[in-house]
């Protein structure tokens, strides 16, 4: 792998190995701004209110916090990405869930906890491709990661020309 492409990866082992210490807000800050556009888009792409959707953000966060000082990343197990999508998926399950024992201000009792199987049918969630958003979303992030720093490293009136040819749409 090239310097160039492990730059637009964000998630370095080194960075996953930084997160297990609370204290390095550097880190923590680092993984935030890395991740936070990705969870916010694809929880909006679901179908969420922007308030939900920085719900789901910080509740994923939050969840990260939680596992990594036992989190152990093993590419053979699959990709950090990959776990982290699974933890959005679970937050924004939980606001459909929300949204459907919650109708006009009254609360209606779960008699149960939902299993995978009945999480994948709500309906809000159905017929939403939840990998394939979660895809599209990281691309446009790593986009918008490479034009961030192109912008920071090269004289403005020449960026606006590349930047104008670039953005065809």
């Amino acid at each position: 792998m090239t310097r160039m492409q492990d730059e637009l990866i964000p998630t370095r082992r080194s960075l996953l190995d930084r997160l297990r210490n609370w204290d390095d807000q550097a880190s923590w800050k680092n993984f935030f701004e890395t991740y936070w556009r990705l969870i916010y888009g694809v929880a909006r792409k679901a179908g969420l209110t922007d308030a939900e959707a920085q719900d789901v953000v910080q509740e994923t966060i939050i969840a990260v916090a939680r596992q990594m000082p036992d989190f152990r990343y093993d590419p053979a197990l699959g990709s950090f990405k990959a776990w982290l999508m699974r933890l959005a998926r679970w937050r924004i399950a939980d606001h459909f869930r929300k949204k459907q024992y919650e109708r006009n201000g009254q609360r209606f009792p779960r008699e149960q906890s939902m299993d995978q199987s009945q999480l994948e049918d709500l309906a809000d969630l159905r017929g939403f491709d939840l990998e394939s958003a979660w895809n599209e979303e990281w691309e446009r992030q790593l986009l918008e990661s490479a034009l961030a720093k192109i912008r920071r490293e090269t004289n403005p009136i020449k960026f606006q020309m590349f930047y104008m040819l670039q953005r065809k749409d």
